[in-house]
């Protein structure tokens, strides 16, 4: 794709202030106008609270180039950059590739076997907060099925870049989700390390109804998010531990499928994106020992039409996604802006969109959403994962067969 530069104008007269961008960067919303327009899945079904679906369309006019960064690629899935500035690239047919210095590497040697199968594959990366001294890769899969059942699992190993061609040295597994289901689908699979060098996994519930079950039982960690140290092991604090019959690793419950999750840059706490039905795409906030609801209560509707398990949004003792989207945009990866490069972004939560093709822009206040705003839409993709560069661009893959990566710049 050559070089496109696009600039988003604002178009309309009232100016929402230090709601989304660095404090004193003005956005403009079109009259405070949804930039969803078409009618939901969930026709009957009213909001929790004002605010937690189709937010005003705020612009904040940024202009932007879009090129190639990384091209020959299949289906790549996670993005993670590196010290130097080398990007590794997971692809779902179960390869690792590292882009340094304009060049595109062979598959780096050493990676685990995967189940590329639908959605399996190898999935999300994540680099050791030590990386410049352990080299440690994180990495995310479906490991191959045996006896016809499966799972997500997570291993890591050293990366090693001299002496030959790229390689994972010492790779060992250090968790696997449980129960093994015979399902294709729903394996979440985005790793984001805490600021206290725990390791959050996020996990689906492999749409098949005794999966979807499984994200309210205390026994296995489908429909979950987990947390581990950085060697497997369990942190003593995590909320479950030591209560019988529960997986210590749990961190929360209630989840569906998980593809993209961010630690906020303030707060430290994890936001995750997760995948309704028809409906009921969903951000929130992970808190320790919470029950984000699934399949008890949703938005949206079944694929096949109809209520979802009780038809019910709302229950005591179950989180509300602090927002929501109905028709889905099927989220993919997520990143927050905190660069100066682009001082109106600054602040802004970043959202791939799968289905729409686009990438989501939110404006933020607080917890809340405020505004919202599809950039690439010219591009015509789905697009997969979203990271922020050291160069404040930002670096977007594309789920395709013929898989790219491509630089947003701020211009």
């Amino acid at each position: 794709m050559s070089a496109k530069s696009v600039m988003l104008a604002a178009s309309a007269a009232v100016v929402l202030a230090a709601c989304g961008g660095e404090p004193g960067v003005a956005q403009t919303t079109s009259a405070a106008a949804p930039v969803e327009t078409r009618p939901p899945n969930g026709k009957d079904q009213k909001p929790a609270f004002a605010g937690q679906t189709r937010a005003p369309e705020v612009k904040a006019g940024v202009a932007y180039e879009v090129t190639d960064h990384v091209t020959g690629l299949v289906r790549p899935w996670g993005l993670a950059f590196m010290p130097d500035g080398g990007l590794l690239i997971t692809e779902r047919p179960g390869r690792l590739r590292l882009f340094k210095d304009g060049q595109l590497s062979e598959p780096v040697a050493g990676v685990p076997a995967v189940d590329a199968r639908d959605q399996g594959g190898l999935l999300g990366l994540a680099l050791d907060p030590r990386f410049a001294q352990n080299g440690l890769v994180y990495l995310a899969y479906a490991e191959p099925p045996k006896d016809g059942m499966n799972q997500a699992a997570v291993a890591r190993g050293k990366l090693v870049t001299t002496g030959g061609p790229p390689r994972l040295e010492n790779v060992e597994v250090i968790w696997r989700q449980t129960p093994s289901l015979p399902s294709t689908k729903h394996y979440g699979g985005r790793l984001v390390f805490a600021r206290d060098g725990t390791l959050f996994i996020t996990g689906g519930e492999r749409s098949i109804t005794e999966g979807r079950m499984q994200a309210q039982r205390m026994d296995g960690t489908l429909g979950k998010v987990v947390r581990i140290n950085a060697d497997g092991s369990t942190p003593k604090d995590n909320p479950f531990v030591g209560k019988p019959g529960v997986k210590p690793e749990i961190f929360s419950i209630g989840h569906r499928n998980i593809l993209g999750a961010a630690l906020h840059p303030k707060t430290g706490e994890l936001w995750e994106v997760e995948h309704g039905t028809r409906g009921g795409d969903e951000l929130n906030i992970v808190r320790k020992g919470r029950d984000y609801g699934w399949p008890t209560i949703a938005y949206g509707i079944e694929y096949a039409g109809g209520p979802i398990t009780g038809g019910i949004t709302q229950k005591a003792g179950m989180e509300q996604p602090i927002y929501y989207w109905d028709p889905v945009i099927a989220p993919g990866g997520m990143a927050f802006y905190e660069h100066a490069a682009a001082p109106a972004w600054k602040g802004s939560l970043f959202v791939t969109g799968l289905g729409p093709k686009y990438l989501g822009r939110l404006t933020l206040k607080g917890d809340k959403v405020v505004g919202e705003e599809r950039i690439l839409t010219e591009v015509g993709e789905r697009l997969r994962d979203v990271v922020v560069g050291p160069d404040g661009a930002l670096y977007v893959a594309t789920d395709n067969e013929k898989g790219r990566v491509l630089r947003v710049a701020p211009r």
